[in-house]
């Protein structure tokens, strides 16, 4: 699969609504997200509106690519269902605030000033593109975002099947997908249930399906819709992720080793995560070889060390194998990027233990 960048265009208006005699004003944002072909991004794109350094989810975008939002005098972002429609009046900015007004200015022109709507979706990386509306002058019309993939995982994380879905089944996604913004999780699974229904190969909602049925703490049925989505694109990473993560919580080794190692298997450069559930999985197990590659596999792939427990459990590893130098080298790793850690102090004493054990070398 060739991975593509997006492109996302944006234009952006403002209505008027009155309000008892005064006129205030909504800022509506509208846009498109396409990939480099044209064709729409098979997978939702978050849309983030960042305004000096803070950042608030505006929207997402529906099957089609299309996102719309407005901003109100108090800042306050609202997604809307047609991103084709602007508010029921034209915008005039060049306008007063009212008629004793002799100021052109703006509260959300002015709010807007320093603010810059983001495309976000996984494998690729984040562009900006500030928001225009930055006078009365202003014709509020905004370029382009490109987001460029960061590697093949830009491939993994969108599915094939989305392309094919017919448009009933991409309007219940929409819906669910709506809903989830909402944090309506009845009528998000609702939605979403329909439109496997309808298309059961569609994965992406599938794997939706399961998200919405884990925070309804429906697991096994959260389980059963990842298991699906896998089953209709093997190629799809976001299943085995999921999927991974569960059986570790649950301690159940077997299925958290197989997951995590088709997991690697898919993608075996941009995550750590997958490295560290296969080691501790594989220990416990008691394949004690494959967990050590597994580990050293993850120190290899997480080179800004976001994940300090890969230290840990590769130093109980090496103690496994009495190798008590190098296991107590991983130990310090580990307290050096995590000395909060809950289990510091017993990680400290095992330290100790193991510098002692060193120094009186292997047992005869």
């Amino acid at each position: 699969m060739r991975v593509r960048a997006l492109v996302i265009s944006l234009t952006a208006l403002a209505g008027i609504s009155r309000i008892w005699g005064q006129t205030e004003k909504v800022v509506f944002v509208s846009g498109n997200v396409r990939l480099e072909d044209g064709t729409a991004p098979p997978d939702a794109v978050q849309i983030n509106r960042a305004c000096n350094g803070r950042i608030t989810i505006a929207a997402r975008t529906d099957t089609m690519g299309h996102f719309a939002f407005t901003v109100d005098a108090g800042g306050n972002s609202t997604a809307t269902a047609d991103a084709g429609q602007a508010p029921a009046e034209a915008a005039d900015l060049s306008k007063a605030l009212n008629k004793t007004s002799t100021q052109y200015t703006n509260p959300i022109i002015t709010a807007l000033r320093d603010c810059e709507v983001q495309a976000v979706l996984s494998g690729f990386r984040t562009e900006s593109v500030r928001l225009s509306v930055r006078d009365n002058a202003d014709d509020g019309r905004l370029g382009t975002i490109i987001l460029h993939p960061l590697s093949r995982l830009g491939a993994l994380t969108i599915s094939a099947t989305t392309a094919a879905a017919p448009a009933a089944a991409k309007k219940a996604y929409d819906k669910g997908m709506e809903s989830i913004g909402k944090e309506n999780w009845d009528v998000a699974e609702s939605g979403l249930t329909k439109a496997v229904t309808i298309y059961p190969k569609f994965a992406i909602a599938w794997y939706q399906l399961g998200q919405v049925r884990q925070k309804r703490n429906a697991q096994a049925g959260a389980i059963e819709a990842w298991n699906e989505a896998r089953k209709q694109d093997p190629k799809y990473v976001k299943p085995y992720e999921s999927l991974a993560a569960v059986a570790d919580r649950q301690q159940d080794w077997a299925a958290a080793e197989q997951y995590s190692r088709e997991w690697l298997q898919l993608d075996p450069d941009d995550f750590a995560a997958p490295y560290l559930i296969n080691a501790v999985a594989n220990a416990r197990l008691n394949r004690i070889e494959a967990a050590e590659l597994a580990a050293r596999g993850g120190l290899r792939v997480d080179k800004d060390r976001k994940v300090p427990r890969l230290n840990y459990v590769l130093g109980l590893i090496l103690m496994q194998k009495q190798q008590y130098a190098e296991s107590a080298k991983c130990l310090r790793a580990y307290l050096e990027l995590a000395p909060n850690a809950h289990d510091a102090a017993m990680v400290r004493e095992q330290v100790a233990k193991l510098d002692h054990q060193a120094e009186a070398g292997p047992p005869h």
